[in-house]
């Protein structure tokens, strides 16, 4: 009898070809998508820059001695980052004005020497006390004013040539409020400060007013 053919056995690897042959075109596919979201990862813009600084987590008064939670750190473009802005520090200063919630906070806004930035040289900050508090409530950092001094007894009947019909005399014309500090219980019968951008000489016409002193608001 004829004898039969023997089995042959597949080669080395066979298997494993077969295998890659059909997994060729899903891993084709699956390598495609891949390098497509890296190129889509590569050219994608990351997040525009920006800066940190501090602002007002609530409304705030003028005068109010900062807390860390008064504050929140905020991002801005750095186009939009006011100069003087504050990224730290200022827990435990002074407010000098009033401020309102998400605004940034300046060195300019704290009783200090950024007070007078912006102001020419020989700037000083001068406080006065107003007789009227109630009148103090009405103004705000950035307004300008009148102060004006009432004559006292022995000069009431000569009034000086700057005295108005009422016979209050004019000490210094529309100097701008830089500060208005926080008031206190015992404003209501002492009046209550203001503080403003004098050069020398209104600062020592302001010191040598008689009390009472009182002010009209004449801009901003």
């Amino acid at each position: 009898m004829p004898e039969r053919p023997g089995r042959h056995e597949a080669p080395p690897g066979a298997a494993v070809n077969v295998l890659l042959a059909r997994l060729r075109r899903p891993l084709a596919a699956l390598f495609a998508a891949v390098a497509a979201g890296l190129a889509l990862l590569a050219v994608r813009p990351g997040p525009p820059p920006s800066v940190g600084v501090l602002a007002a987590a609530r409304d705030l008064r003028g005068g109010a001695t900062l807390t860390v939670s008064d504050l929140r750190r905020v991002r801005l473009p750095p186009g939009a980052v006011p100069s003087g802005a504050l990224r730290s520090g200022a827990a435990g200063r002074v407010l000098a004005g009033p401020m309102r919630r998400g605004e940034p906070l300046t060195d300019a806004r704290l009783v200090g020497d950024g007070l007078l930035r912006g102001y020419g040289p020989g700037t000083v900050a001068t406080p006065v006390r107003i007789a009227d508090a109630g009148a103090v409530r009405l103004v705000r950092p950035g307004d300008r004013i009148d102060v004006l001094a009432a004559p006292s007894p022995s000069t009431a009947l000569d009034a000086a040539p700057a005295a108005s019909p009422g016979g209050a005399r004019l000490v210094i014309s529309s100097v701008p409020v830089v500060a208005v500090p926080r008031r206190t219980a015992t404003d209501d019968h002492d009046g209550a400060l203001v503080v403003v951008a004098t050069d020398r000489a209104q600062a020592v016409a302001l010191a040598g007013a008689a009390a009472p002193l009182t002010l009209t608001i004449t801009g901003h």
